[in-house]
């Protein structure tokens, strides 16, 4: 049993050491511990710190590609290494990494695929009442869309089995938490939380430097992730809505055109048919759309087994070396 503790890093030379330490070399179930670094085009001396600290295996972006696209090389990286259980936290050592051994217990246990770390924000001193507040808002709102039962939805201190790990496909270029939820909700797979500590504030958030332009974000990649996995029922609803906004005009001009007085109103039927029209053309494209979602859905089961396949072959070429 293999764990590999991935830890994305972009100019985190002066908080990766306490991460790096906080980090149990040993635990009991796990045959080895490896770490792991991605280095997301530091400008700083992020990377001469993890050869010194002595980090198992380095990645390195040319470019700051961004924390969800530097996650998914991660993923990609540990399988590649053959790792069993994976576990991904921040470089700037917010997430207690003292707590991996609880939040790979379940996986363990063969009861979860995923596990998300539960930082019970309510109790963070430094996170003000509104950041509170949107985290609750936030991981309500993914709950309800994703039927993945988190309290902290939006926490990047998590565990991933190999078979889920096999199974993501990070599109979003902003942040993966809640694309990944949404994702596995959606493949049903096995997911829960465990409380874990945080450590004292090192640095200001990155992903949460201007709270509009977040919200915005985050809305963004719920409203995406959503309707790529139930285009059917998001059209539809669009679609119904047009239409019974289009009846409600045209069954006025009915009433005042039987009332003798159809006359003055004609723009209630133009508004009224422009309206079911459109509604029309969206329930159209609700049904395109829901194709679309079953092509997604073979191509995502074929990318697995692609993954599969390179896997085993690469396994195959270290046995013969």
């Amino acid at each position: 049993m293999k764990l590999i503790v991935q830890i994305p890093c972009y100019n985190e030379e002066h908080t990766l050491p306490a991460t790096f330490h906080d980090i149990p070399k040993t635990i009991e179930g796990v045959d080895q511990v490896e770490i792991m670094i991605i280095d997301d085009g530091s400008k700083d001396r992020t990377i001469e710190v993890a050869k010194e600290l002595g980090v198992d295996h380095i990645v390195i972006n040319k470019n700051n590609r961004g924390l969800a696209r530097t996650f998914r090389k991660g993923i990609d990286e540990c399988l590649k290494r053959g790792a069993d259980i994976i576990v991904n936290t921040d470089g700037d050592n917010q997430y207690a990494g003292w707590d991996i051994p609880k939040l790979i217990q379940p996986i363990l246990d063969g009861t979860s695929d995923v596990v998300v770390g539960d930082r019970r924000t309510g109790q963070i001193d430094h996170f003000s009442g509104f950041k509170k507040f949107l985290q609750r808002l936030g991981s309500f709102v993914v709950r309800q869309l994703s039927g993945v039962d988190v309290p902290d939805a939006v926490s990047g201190f998590r565990a991933y089995s190999r078979e889920a790990a096999l199974q993501l496909n990070i599109v979003s270029p902003f942040s993966y938490t809640i694309e990944a939820l949404i994702q596995a909700g959606k493949k049903h797979m096995a997911v829960t939380s465990v409380p874990v500590d945080t450590n004292e504030k090192t640095r200001e958030s990155r992903l949460f430097t201007s709270i509009p332009k977040f919200i915005e974000r985050q809305l963004t990649t719920i409203v995406r992730m959503y309707t790529m996995y139930q285009p059917l029922k998001v059209f539809f609803i669009i679609a119904v809505t047009l239409s019974v906004l289009g009846i409600i005009p045209i069954i006025r001009f009915l009433y005042f055109y039987f009332t003798g007085d159809g006359s003055g109103h004609i723009q209630s039927l133009i508004l009224g048919g422009a309206l079911t029209i459109l509604g029309f053309i969206t329930f159209l494209i609700a049904l395109l759309a829901d194709l679309i979602n079953f092509n997604r859905q073979l191509v995502e089961q074929t990318l697995e087994k692609v993954r599969r396949l390179e896997l085993e072959i690469n396994d195959q070429t270290k046995d013969k070396k």
